[in-house]
């Protein structure tokens, strides 16, 4: 089964590194947050990509281009007409294909514009600035049982503000960290979708989780896989601050392949 990531938004929240790189290419211990969402399906056998790519795209395939050489080691022998011999390597088993999606195409604009490259089959797809710890296996196999045309990993976010309460008499009696569970459930990404997906993205400017997802739940035709796990996003510099943190500190809940 295909992975196809979104990577090609603006991500303006994150201004200070996204005026010089493409959001998923912002680093998280050294590496792009693509690279960790890439090496998490891999760990689950998913290694077959494609990237949808438009602002600094280039950058992105820039970055696969020298992959192997950054990851080898070479020996670059000048005497013989710049002779390069690579000895050794830290390949993945990735094959991974960037399309160019547009600059100011939606979600459901640059899902569409990839449809050649899914064979008709079901397909994996996940935003390119999230990361989590959900079990890939058992959300297909949710999917499967489901019958939908789209299956979405559910979650419900911690609170970003401490939750006050008060007394009897609105004296204030306490101050505590919004629990998940006081929270609604929103769309993590990390979908399972059917070819069928496609009647439903009209134009470039098709935003996914609009019309074409509303149209579906209308019809009975969406699933949500509900996860109770980790997840976090990378919306803004603080965001970037929780991930690097968590890396840095060897208790990163998305780290499964080491």
């Amino acid at each position: 089964m295909q992975v196809v990531i979104l990577a090609g938004g603006l991500g303006t929240r994150i201004a200070e590194e996204n005026s010089l790189k493409p959001k998923p290419m912002v680093e998280i211990g050294g590496q792009p947050i693509l690279w960790h969402i890439m090496k998490y399906y891999s760990h689950f056998g998913f290694n077959d990509f494609i990237i949808c790519c438009g602002y600094m795209g280039y950058m992105i395939k820039e970055y696969f281009a020298d992959y192997y050489l950054h990851r080898s080691d070479i020996t670059f022998d000048f005497t013989k007409g710049n002779e390069m011999t690579i000895h050794s390597n830290v390949a993945e088993p990735w094959k991974v294909t960037v399309v160019h999606t547009g600059k100011r195409a939606q979600t459901g604009g640059r899902v569409k514009r990839i449809k050649n490259y899914v064979k008709d089959k079901p397909f994996l797809l996940t935003y390119g600035d999230g990361v989590s710890d959900i079990d890939i296996h058992a959300l297909i196999d949710y999917h499967k049982v489901s019958g939908s045309t789209v299956t979405i990993s559910a979650i419900q976010p911690g609170g970003r503000f401490g939750v006050l309460d008060f007394d009897e008499k609105h004296r204030l009696s306490g101050f505590r960290e919004k629990a998940k569970e006081d929270g609604g459930w929103i769309n993590a990404g990390f979908m399972v979708m059917e070819p069928e997906i496609f009647d439903y993205l009209d134009s470039d400017y098709c935003i996914l989780e609009n019309e074409p997802f509303k149209k579906l739940s209308a019809e009975g035709k969406m699933a949500a896989y509900r996860h109770h796990g980790y997840w976090q996003c990378m919306d803004t510099q603080r965001d970037k601050g929780f991930l690097e943190e968590r890396w840095q500190s060897g208790n990163a809940p998305w780290r499964v392949w080491e």
